[in-house]
């Protein structure tokens, strides 16, 4: 007796058949919802590294101003010194000529000129400074917003897998966390 031909269908397949016709609401929710975290996600990523990147840049300009400012300062002290000696020559020497005198007056006009030209590198060093500082401020937080939402979708991804709704609310206010912290970063 063939016994293959008779199908004998429990409850289970029903209920597996009407929710594969069906879909389920609930995964295909997690799944929006993770699609929507990861998104954001990218984007707090990138404003995190641009706000990095900036503060690179101005650090950069800072450290390069400050060089620049190091190089000035040795000038005007070898420009002073030469002013100091050529006053010094002035003084000592038993026979005075204008030249020394001319020298130093010309040594001197070059370090008040350079003298300036470093405080100015050093004003443009600590300005750059300042602005790299001010850069990476949000740094932190958009860190931490991006962490959130991780810990978002990590969340999601459980819920989806144990059919746990409650982890689903978890993973929402996660989120929200992460959110809420990204706009706060910029103000």
């Amino acid at each position: 007796m063939p016994e293959d031909e008779y199908d004998v269908r429990g409850r289970h397949d029903d209920a597996i058949e009407e929710r594969s016709a069906h879909g389920e609401p609930l995964g295909q929710k997690i799944a929006l919802f993770s699609a929507i975290l990861a998104t954001i996600g990218a984007i707090i990523s990138f404003l995190g590294g641009h706000t990095q990147n900036d503060a690179l840049y101005y650090k950069n300009e800072a450290v390069l101003m400050k060089a620049r400012a190091s190089d000035s300062w040795s000038y005007y002290q070898a420009e002073d010194m030469k002013r100091h000696l050529a006053e010094a020559v002035a003084r000592l020497s038993p026979v005075a000529t204008g030249d020394d005198a001319v020298a130093a007056t010309t040594y001197a006009t070059r370090a008040r000129a350079l003298r300036a030209k470093a405080e100015d590198y050093d004003r443009r060093s600590e300005q750059a400074d300042n602005e790299s500082r001010h850069a990476l401020r949000p740094h932190v937080k958009l860190s931490i917003a991006m962490t959130f939402v991780q810990v978002g979708i990590a969340l999601a991804s459980i819920s989806a897998l144990t059919r746990r709704r409650w982890l689903l609310w978890g993973a929402g206010g996660c989120a929200a966390i992460g959110v809420g912290l990204s706009v706060i970063a910029w103000f």
